[in-house]
């Protein structure tokens, strides 16, 4: 991997984020439509809260408790909090070592305003590599 490769250089730019408000159902519905397999969720003001992956749905619909209402639960309910964040003047390498430290297959990229500006993935990161 080339050492001066950033972050910003490679992740894909404006995500499509989702309020922490909005229904599980809407979550899905976005995340099958887009092919997406994640979504950064964010406040009334756009910060960042958390991210909702399709992990998080399956592990609802695992659960005895929520699973018969899970379409109406709140995004807020089931994200994983806090999201793990990178900058994006950020190397290649620390990405690739946070996720693999974390187990994640995806960092939301933020400016300093905690605002998401983009999501490099493990899929990223194996493109560039074959390139």
């Amino acid at each position: 991997m080339n050492q001066s490769r950033t972050v910003g250089e490679i992740m894909t730019p404006n995500p499509i984020s989702i309020a922490e408000t909005a229904s599980l159902a809407e979550a899905a519905g976005i995340l099958d439509s887009r092919k997406i397999t994640g979504l950064p969720v964010v406040d009334a003001d756009g910060l960042l809260v958390g991210v909702l992956s399709q992990t998080d749905l399956v592990r609802v619909r695992a659960n005895q408790n929520m699973a018969t209402n899970w379409p109406g639960l709140a995004v807020g309910q089931v994200m994983t909090k806090p999201a793990l964040t990178i900058s994006a003047t950020a190397r290649l390498e620390e990405a690739a070592r946070v996720m693999e430290e974390r187990r994640v297959h995806r960092l939301v990229v933020t400016d300093d305003a905690a605002t998401p500006i983009g999501i490099i993935s493990t899929s990223d990161l194996v493109r560039l590599w074959l390139r």
